[in-house]
C-alpha cells in the first residue's frame, strides 16, 4: 500500500505498506566508509572481500538500515505529523547485502498507541523487514515514531 501523509486516526494494526526500491552502488559503500570511519576491508577492498566469506564486496550493515528507515519516512508517509523517531527494537542483520543488490521495505503497524499524559501524541511503532531483490530479508526490527494524534488534553 503507498500512501502519503496520513493521519493518526488512518492507521490500524497489521496495515502494511512497501516502500520503492533502492540499489546500492559502490559510491554509497565507499562514501559511508568514508564519512563513518568504518574502512573495514570487505567493504573496500576487492582483493580482500573477493577471498572472505561473502566473495566480494558487501555494505555496511548500519547503510542499509539507513536506507531502509530513509525508504521507510521517504514515501511521506508522516510527512507533517512526525514529532520524533523514539528508537528501534530487536534489530537484526540477517544477510549480507552485496554491492549492485536492490533492497526494499515492508513495514507493518505493530503498536498504535497514544499517550496517557500527552493524548495529542502518539507511539506508532513498525514491525520491518528489509529484502533484496530475491525477496530475502536483509534485516528486520522493530521501529518506533512518536507522532501528533490530533487529540487535544481533556
Amino acid at each position: 500500500m503507498q500512501a502519503n501523509d496520513l493521519e493518526w486516526s488512518e492507521f490500524e494494526m497489521g496495515q502494511e505498506f512497501k516502500s520503492i526500491t533502492r540499489t546500492i552502488t559502490e559510491s554509497d559503500v565507499t562514501l559511508f566508509g568514508a564519512l563513518s570511519g568504518d574502512l573495514a576491508e570487505h567493504h573496500v577492498s576487492i582483493q580482500v572481500a573477493e577471498s572472505a566469506e561473502f566473495g566480494g564486496r558487501i555494505a555496511h550493515g548500519l547503510l542499509v538500515l539507513s536506507y531502509g528507515h530513509g525508504l521507510m519516512l521517504g514515501s511521506g508517509l508522516v510527512r507533517t505529523n512526525v514529532i520524533a523517531f523514539l528508537g528501534i527494537e530487536n534489530w537484526n542483520f540477517r544477510a549480507p547485502v552485496a554491492l549492485g543488490d536492490t533492497i526494499h521495505v515492508v513495514f507493518r503497524v505493530a503498536e498504535l498507541r497514544v499517550s496517557r499524559s500527552n493524548p495529542d501524541r502518539g507511539v506508532l511503532g513498525f514491525d520491518v523487514e528489509i529484502l533484496n531483490q530475491r525477496d530475502e530479508v536483509v534485516q528486520s526490527g522493530r521501529q518506533n515514531l512518536l507522532l501528533r494524534t490530533g487529540k487535544e488534553a481533556a
